[in-house]
């Protein structure tokens, strides 16, 4: 958990839509929470003409009323997380260039990175040209949040879904998971998926027993430091997208690591983080393997 000498702040990409707020919202409540500070970025995505000799002087305007875009979307961005949450600090930063490297780099001393997902096709925005949430969780040095618009129908008592495999990336998302329950006050529901193979023809009564004490094993350390979450925690059979995403439909955030078992070296992203990221309605964490 965050400690008091701990002040990395959770970094949020500002939309500059001011109607899309989750990912803001989201971000702001995680900050007060953790009584950290609040950074909203905006990355206005073009290069600066002040590194030439000679700059046009249309060019020169057109960058300055860039920057006064920008400036306006970040002091409505920090305007709105005062009236929501006014003793949370506001650093906000205004960059140039390419998003996925700007929040890249905000994420090496950040508690978290929080983006907002908008509904477009599910392909357009994860994986379109627009899109920043696959790179950025690929390469981040700390969890990353994707956040819906607009925000999801959430379940009386809250919960947080964590994907389990035996990995060390799925044992850094069951770390991070525990500690936003407990941030929470919320229950925690550890799923680890049997994804049973084409040709069914040995027994597998004794891996799926090998996986339930595996799994026990991975919670109970855990749970010993966080009694108060109300843990459950079950194997069940199916493809672990379809599974997670359906006991993520109401939950608080669905938690996984950014890489599993079974991926191939040099894989950016593990396949499930991917498609649960193209199929959940909830908010997404993917958490690295070593978060810093």
């Amino acid at each position: 958990m965050s400690r008091p000498v701990d002040r990395r702040p959770v970094v949020v990409g500002v939309d500059p839509d001011p109607t899309r707020r989750t990912a803001l919202a989201w971000a702001a409540d995680e900050a007060a929470r953790r009584r950290l500070p609040l950074r909203p970025v905006h990355v206005e995505g073009v290069p600066t003409g002040g590194v030439r000799r000679e700059v046009p002087p249309s060019w020169e305007e057109w960058n300055e009323s860039l920057h006064a875009a920008g400036q306006q979307v970040l002091e409505q961005a920090a305007d709105f997380v005062a009236a929501r949450h006014p003793q949370v600090e506001v650093d906000t930063v205004l960059a140039e260039g390419d998003p996925v490297w700007v929040l890249r780099e905000q994420s090496h001393d950040a508690t978290a990175v929080v983006l907002g997902s908008r509904h477009l096709s599910r392909a357009q925005e994860v994986f379109g040209s627009a899109s920043i949430a696959i790179p950025v969780m690929a390469h981040a040095r700390c969890p990353v949040v994707v956040v819906p618009e607009p925000e999801h129908t959430t379940q009386d008592p809250a919960y947080y879904v964590v994907g389990v495999d035996g990995s060390e990336h799925s044992a850094a998302a069951v770390d991070f998971a525990f500690e936003l329950a407990a941030l929470r006050g919320a229950a925690l529901r550890a799923l680890y998926v049997w994804e049973a193979g084409p040709l069914r023809i040995f027994d597998e009564y004794a891996p799926q027993q090998e996986a339930r004490r595996l799994l026990s094993e991975v919670m109970a350390g855990r749970h010993d430091r966080y009694p108060e979450v109300d843990l459950h925690h079950e194997l069940v059979v199916g493809h672990p997208v379809q599974v997670l995403t359906d006991a993520s439909a109401h939950a608080l955030g669905l938690v996984v690591g950014t890489r599993g078992h079974g991926g191939f070296t040099g894989m950016l992203l593990g396949s499930v983080s991917q498609g649960v990221l193209h199929h959940a309605r909830c908010p997404v964490i993917a958490v690295p393997t070593t978060p810093t």
